[in-house]
């Protein structure tokens, strides 16, 4: 009986240590955050931040647009919504976040202006 109780206190601890879906991913994006960013992208976006937000499972990217791309009309021209979307299903290290249908939202900014938001999209698992 004594090694029952031993045994049933050892596994309530190891599920108590146990990291929720919804914490491990609010610690890994501070984290990206920290370590990471600002990041630039390619020659013409900088990843400023990475956040969740916990009340509507979305997984949060802040941009920044640099040079010829920080434009109205390149971005609607390029089709960034399109490209974003197909990036969003190819991606497999987001795989976990996917099967438990988080969302997905980027936004945009200038650089020359930062209030002035060029892009800010939302996917849904429907869109995935």
């Amino acid at each position: 009986m004594k090694k029952l109780w031993v045994l049933s206190a050892i596994m309530m601890l190891l599920t108590a240590c146990q990291e929720s879906l919804e914490d491990r991913c609010a610690r890994d994006a501070k984290e990206y955050t920290r370590k990471n960013c600002p990041a630039k992208m390619d020659n013409n976006s900088i990843l400023d931040s990475l956040t969740f937000e916990r009340e509507t499972h979305t997984l949060h990217y802040y941009y920044r647009l640099t040079g010829f791309a920080d434009n109205d009309s390149i971005v609607e021209r390029l089709g960034a919504a399109n490209i974003l979307k197909n990036e969003l299903r190819n991606t497999t290290t987001l795989q976990l976040y996917k099967d438990n249908h988080y969302r997905f939202a980027y936004t945009y900014r200038s650089e020359k202006d930062p209030k002035k938001v060029l892009l800010d999209l939302v996917f849904t698992d429907k869109d995935y």
